[in-house]
């Protein structure tokens, strides 16, 4: 069952069976090919549909896909039997309610021999005091449309409440050597705490797998949680993935324009909400970045805005010639744009922009090289996503 390869053959391979979509245990909407602008480079064909889904991995060894609800479930769609499950115990009790809920899934660095799984989730009451967290447990699935979450523990969670529901982030990506975890913190729509280094709003903290502050960051002989910091001056950070150098990017959501590309370096400030190349939602201005403000600078923005989501570097050989390249889910623009990115020179261009029907919220690269997206809120499908001429 967890043959890597073979899950990854089968994949490739389901056939294109059209039925409805179905519950826990029934055969899942398989086989219907959404219609796209001729020139785009994509066949899409649905895997199902979800309930307002935010992220979505694939399990090492088996190729399953796990979708996380942001009213607190997780699916997972099995492409060995083309069956949808259910993740049934153990999940946390979430703060459901505007941009919270359950949050992000990723599977551990060592998980075919540890079995642990790390989610992020927004806890407490929503409206009123609420916060993003992390935690991890072990992922058991002894029957084949049913898994649990055995000893979910809390690992860390952002430094105070706010009252507003939105600006969470709580991205997970962990360093290509398995070392450490990084974790997106938004500014909770509250501005002016990523400028403010005594908590760790707008800001990518840099921690043991344990949750624990890593040795060596820029401020770890300052108290905690400035010792959890590797970079701030971060806005709603929604993408974070590293290139295939091993360098950290983070994609986030500017004001009324401004969305970003950075580069995310070690003790470096963003500069929000001091500087943007967006405005203020009521017409304010915002400052521009200039080259002497001492802040860092966008790889590449946008105006007007993509409103991004999950993002992904290609490595397969599906798209052979976009190996290396950055492609980004987005909600505003319902697309991918690619984008090549050059870490060294701290720049970025968008290749391409390809149009989808709907918002898009996440999007993941399968065992196969097949790219696959979620749409955004009720009846958000999964989508497989292979060469138009295949």
């Amino acid at each position: 069952m967890r043959n890597l390869i073979l899950a990854a053959s089968i994949l490739s391979a389901l056939p294109l069976a059209s039925c409805a979509s179905a519950a826990t245990g029934d055969s899942v909407a398989v086989g219907e090919a959404i219609e796209l602008s001729a020139d785009s480079p994509f066949t899409a064909v649905v895997y199902g549909t979800f309930n307002e889904p935010w992220a979505l991995d694939f399990e090492p060894g088996t190729g399953n896909v796990f979708i996380t609800e942001k009213s607190g479930s997780i699916k997972f769609y099995q492409p060995a039997n083309g069956r949808l499950g259910t993740v049934t115990e153990g999940l946390p009790e979430v703060a459901y309610g505007g941009q919270g809920g359950l949050g992000d899934i990723v599977f551990a660095p060592d998980y075919e021999s540890s079995g642990i799984v790390y989610l992020s989730w927004a806890k407490g009451e929503p409206g009123t005091a609420s916060r993003a967290a992390v935690g991890r447990g072990k992922l058991v699935c002894e029957e084949d449309d049913s898994c649990r979450i055995e000893g979910l523990s809390e690992i860390w969670q952002q430094s105070r409440d706010g009252a507003r529901t939105g600006h969470y982030s709580h991205r997970i990506a962990f360093s290509p050597d398995g070392r450490y975890l990084f974790v997106s913190s938004g500014d909770r729509q509250e501005m002016a705490p990523a400028q403010d280094l005594s908590n760790n709003l707008g800001t990518v903290v840099r921690l043991n797998l344990d949750g624990t502050p890593a040795a060596g960051n820029p401020f770890a002989g300052r108290e905690s949680p400035s010792d959890q910091i590797w970079s701030y001056g971060h806005r709603n950070l929604l993408g974070l993935a590293f290139d295939a150098d091993g360098q950290l990017w983070d994609i986030e959501h500017g004001p009324a324009g401004g969305d970003e590309l950075n580069r995310v370096d070690e003790g470096a400030n963003y500069g929000w909400p001091e500087r943007s190349y967006g405005d203020h939602y009521n017409g304010d201005p915002i400052p521009d970045h200039r080259a002497d403000d001492g802040f860092a600078k966008p790889a590449l923005s946008w105006n007007p805005v993509i409103a991004p989501g999950g993002m992904t570097f290609y490595s397969g050989e599906m798209f052979a010639e976009w190996q290396g390249q950055l492609l980004v889910a987005n909600l505003a623009t319902t697309s991918i744009v690619r984008i090549k990115t050059d870490a060294a020179a701290n720049s970025a261009t968008e290749e391409a922009r390809y149009t989808f029907p709907n918002r898009l919220r996440d999007i993941a690269e399968a065992p196969d090289g097949a790219i696959w997206v979620i749409e955004d809120k009720q009846g958000g499908r999964l989508l497989r996503l292979t060469p138009a001429d295949r």
